[in-house]
């Protein structure tokens, strides 16, 4: 079953202003069902296929002479040597949709952009399903089916298991891609690096804490974490302190960008354990968080997404950075609304002064309540907040 990208018309729209487009986002997010819909017209060509990476590799020149007209290449990253040979190719030919690019490795795929195709490259990301893009009869029926399920397209389209399938997943994952970005030599220690970070979910990220904790290095660690990050497996979401003094939090939050693969490195296997599980709310803020980054990043938009904390303990999940206003939100998954839930509102109104755009609270709960403080959405209305963030 394929279903409808959001993304797609964003494609749609920079390829015809670029001579070449690149599409990053983690393995098995979609990329390169989306792209092969969108550009069928081209040919397709996957680099993991050892005998054209070899190819690729040894005869730049003469691989891409293959494809005149243009080609998609998936996981560019497997042969970046292939981007300084395109910047002559698409300087001749400054054809527009001429190249699409996949890559599952964003620090990789961006410095070659950055260097050989600065001003002829339009750069979209493509995360896993957001909610919206669900069709009605396999969205989850609760937060909690949501939450352990995660939105991974094979999940979905494919009907496959989600236990057996991020089980494969981190397998392929850990084998294949670390290995080539990082030198584990323990992956043992790995593991249980991947899990620590799990355990951490919506929490400021303790590099000393989590080397601790894993026998590695604070270097090592910071290496591994910045690794997770480039593979689209963590997001770190940084404070807002611009203009509001010393007494803020200056450390970032660890969030997954998948909440099902989150709960599979926790062991949660079924909606049963989480409901009772103490990072269920972690997961769920995760969640809503990522949420508004893949709106974002459909509409080909740089994440605006900050958390504000001072150091009394105050604080607001996520803040939207609108440019001339800053639009405060905060996530709880209870089902029903207390008072103490729109605190951090009115305190953040008060520092933020004029730029104080009306607040959003997303919770566990049925109902659209109006508040004086903030409108507060059912998870099942995150569509309302994403437009927003449009």
């Amino acid at each position: 079953m394929l279903i409808p990208r959001t993304a797609g018309e964003t494609l749609t729209a920079v390829a015809q202003g670029y001579p070449v487009v690149v599409v990053t986002g983690p393995r098995q997010s979609g990329k390169t069902t989306l792209c092969r819909a969108t550009f069928s017209g081209l040919p397709y060509v996957s680099l993991e296929d050892p005998d054209l990476r070899r190819f690729a590799l040894e005869d730049a020149r003469a691989f891409l002479a293959q494809y005149p007209e243009g080609a998609l290449l998936d996981e560019v990253q497997r042969a970046p040597e292939l981007l300084s040979y395109l910047q002559g190719i698409v300087d001749r030919d400054p054809r527009p949709g001429r190249f699409i690019l996949t890559g599952s490795q964003q620090l990789d795929v961006l410095a070659g952009v950055s260097q050989s195709l600065a001003g002829r490259a339009a750069l979209l990301t493509l995360l896993p399903f957001s909610y919206a893009e669900l069709p009605a009869e396999l969205a989850p029926g609760s937060i909690d089916d949501l939450l352990v399920r995660g939105l991974y397209p094979p999940i979905y389209d494919r009907g496959l298991d989600p236990s057996r399938w991020y089980a494969n997943y981190v397998q392929t994952y850990l084998e294949r891609d670390l290995r080539q970005l990082v030198n584990v030599r323990d992956l043992s220690s790995f593991q249980v690096f991947l899990r620590l970070c799990a355990g951490r979910s919506g929490q400021l990220v303790n590099l000393s804490g989590l080397a601790a904790d894993c026998g590695i290095s604070h270097n090592t660690a910071k290496a591994w974490i910045s690794v997770l990050e480039a593979s689209f497996v963590v997001m770190l979401l940084r404070p807002y302190f611009r203009n509001f003094g010393k007494r803020l939090v200056k450390t970032p939050k660890l969030y997954f960008l998948d909440p099902g693969l989150a709960a599979w490195l926790l062991e949660i296997r079924d909606p049963a354990h989480l409901r009772a599980h103490p990072l269920r709310g972690a997961l769920f803020e995760g969640w809503v968080i990522v949420e508004l980054l893949k709106a974002r990043a459909n509409a080909g938009l740089p994440s605006n997404l900050y958390f504000w904390r001072d150091r009394s303990g105050l604080e607001v999940d996520c803040v939207l950075d609108r440019g001339t206003a800053l639009v405060p939100v905060e996530v709880k998954s209870g089902q029903t609304l207390a008072s103490d839930f729109f605190a951090g509102f009115e305190r953040f109104a008060a520092l933020a002064g004029d730029v104080a755009a009306p607040g959003w609270l997303v919770y566990g709960g049925e109902q659209v309540q109006q508040r004086r403080a903030a409108t507060a959405l059912p998870w099942t209305a995150i569509g309302e907040l994403t437009a927003v963030n449009r």
